[in-house]
């Protein structure tokens, strides 16, 4: 696949190094100096130094071979010319683009191919707002993920030494095998897929697939002692602070949302009902004392300052809030912040990776999500017919050593797969990944060729 990214910021660098990484055909265009050099001395890509609206460029790229254009610059107007000119220069390629300003997300026909044809939108704000929802269902998960439109979630949970998992094999799970698959252990900042024989340790990072009708009992399984969500403070009303407080405040949880801006806050108290606005400064211990922090289950930290928001959550956590969550966009920091206190980080920028790796994977790719980073990949696809794992029991199906299926969605069934389950054409799979392996599993998810 060849795959033409304008913008080398963090989000095209990280995309560009991770497909670089796996042999795919990856031009990169930008007009920084810099961050060309830093592709040119980092990557084995091409790299253009230039603007991704200019036709010459883009055809110097190679766009008319293109399968794939990513405009994920810090420009929403520079991606959408970008995929103006693309659909003019080459009418079959996939076009996606990155778009933050809210007025944009809101006139949808603009994007039509009628005008603009952009195939694909990907706003990160909205998408990590989504994510910090998905954290507040779930006590004690650091990452809770979608699948199969919420009728399957991933969950990340961080195991306790006290945790009943701690120290027992997986083999041992008698009787969960319908209810959870263990689909990915962290381990010092290692991924491991696991099999049968591996033990779970105190301090692991585990992720889970389980049913979202099973959720209520698995903080009790893996860390006792979680409660149920009671008080949130929110410091940041931007974008992603505002949607957090509109979320909330249609709910019974206690909340209450913090930010400098006077007029903003305004704005605010006049849309909400039942979250609190304070006009104040979230880095004032005063303040958080005052606001009684230290009874809150969650402290959200999403000002548009990161190095603020990483003090914010600290202090936060040292007057007693139960867990924080930190927005944090360099992406190069988040294998670091748990070692100093941070319980969960969410990016928009990884985000943006998240969403766009979809449309990158082969054979048919709902979603993919990476774990810790980019260590490794959680992916849901749909089962095509002629492809060489359906109709077979899943022990004869070659899945490479590094990755495991964690569940089938058939319909309304969701099914925890045993070594005699057979996979059936358009069912739904959730399978865990480490990055080495992605690109033989794609050829275990791709049609056939004598299928046509």
């Amino acid at each position: 696949m060849k795959i033409i990214i304008v913008g080398a910021g963090e989000v095209g660098f990280h995309i560009a190094k991770r497909l670089s990484e796996e042999g795919q055909d990856v031009v990169v265009i930008d007009r920084d100096t810099l961050q060309i050099k830093k592709i040119n001395e980092s990557l084995d890509v091409q790299a253009f130094l230039g603007s991704g609206t200019s036709p010459r460029l883009l055809k110097e790229a190679g766009i008319k071979e293109a399968d794939l254009l990513v405009a994920a610059t810090d420009s929403d107007e520079v991606n959408l010319i970008s995929c103006l000119l693309a659909r003019n220069l080459n009418q079959y390629m996939l076009k996606v683009a990155r778009v933050r300003n809210q007025e944009y997300l809101e006139e949808t026909e603009i994007f039509s191919e009628d005008l603009l044809g952009v195939d694909r939108i990907i706003n990160p704000e909205s998408l990590m707002a989504k994510n910090i929802l998905n954290l507040m269902e779930v006590p004690g998960a650091f990452e809770v993920i979608d699948f199969v439109e919420g009728r399957v979630k991933l969950i990340g949970f961080r195991i306790h030494k006290d945790s009943p998992i701690a120290g027992r094999q997986l083999l041992s799970f008698a009787g969960l095998e319908e209810k959870l698959l263990v689909g990915a252990i962290v381990r010092q900042n290692q991924v491991v897929i696991p099999q049968g024989k591996d033990t779970i340790k105190a301090d692991d990072l585990v992720y889970v697939v389980a049913k979202n009708d099973d959720l209520g009992y698995l903080p009790g399984l893996l860390n006792p002692g979680e409660e149920a969500l009671k008080r949130v403070i929110i410091v940041g009303a931007g974008q992603t602070g505002t949607s957090l407080a509109e979320a909330l405040d249609k709910t019974k949880i206690n909340a209450k949302i913090i930010d400098k801006d006077n007029d903003r806050c305004l704005r605010l108290a006049e849309n909400l009902k039942q979250v609190i606005v304070i006009n104040g400064d979230g880095t004032d211990k005063g303040l958080l004392k005052e606001e009684n922090v230290k009874d809150v289950d969650f402290m959200i930290a999403v000002t548009g300052d990161e190095e603020s928001n990483v003090f914010i959550s600290l202090l936060g956590k040292g007057l007693g809030a139960k867990k924080t969550i930190t927005r944090l966009n360099k992406l190069s920091y988040i294998p670091l912040v748990s070692a100093i206190g941070i319980d969960t980080v969410v990016s928009s920028r990884l985000s943006a990776v998240q969403a766009i790796l979809q449309y990158i994977r082969r054979g048919k790719i709902i979603s993919v999500v990476p774990l810790k980073g980019v260590h490794a990949e959680a992916i849901e696809a749909e089962a095509l017919e002629t492809s060489e794992i359906v109709n077979v029991p899943l022990s004869k199906v070659k899945f490479p050593k590094g990755a495991i299926l964690g569940t089938i969605v058939r319909g309304e069934d969701i099914i925890i797969p045993h070594g005699d389950s057979i996979i059936k054409p358009q069912d739904h799979l959730i399978i865990f990944a480490l990055q080495q392996v992605v690109p033989k599993l794609e050829k275990l998810l791709t049609v056939k060729l004598d299928y046509f």
